[in-house]
């Protein structure tokens, strides 16, 4: 079971990284940076929307886009292959809304824990 998730996990960050580490595979203009996925995601309070179920498919949609955004950026400090791996986790639970899975906004809720986030990879300011 426990390595059927990292499987999962694993696969989610391939295919949000869509194998593109050539030119031209992702427009850079369309990853957003960590601090305006912060802003708009978290402090805007989409994420709290989306776990009450009070969001739009639109709004779920822009939350995942900006989930993707956070697996394609590096931490500002941290291990970096544990960023993905936590970043992916976000990722694949918005998705998981997204398309309806049962449970998947507690489990957005969980993934999306701020404080265990930052404690790891938010430099002190």
């Amino acid at each position: 079971m426990r390595y059927s998730a990292f499987a999962a996990i694993g696969c989610m960050l391939v295919i949000g990284l869509g194998l593109g580490f050539g030119k031209g595979a992702q427009p850079e203009d369309d990853v957003k940076p960590i601090k305006e996925v912060m802003a708009e995601a978290m402090k805007g309070g989409l994420q709290k929307k989306i776990v009450k179920g009070d969001a739009s498919d639109e709004e779920k949609m822009k939350f995942l886009d900006m989930m993707i955004s956070l697996v394609e950026n590096d931490p500002p400090k941290g291990d970096p292959t544990e960023w993905k791996m936590t970043a992916g986790t976000a990722m694949m639970n918005a998705a998981k809304v997204v398309v309806g899975r049962e449970g998947a906004a507690e489990a957005l809720a969980e993934s999306t824990n701020c404080m265990a986030c930052h404690a790891k990879f938010k430099p002190s300011d």
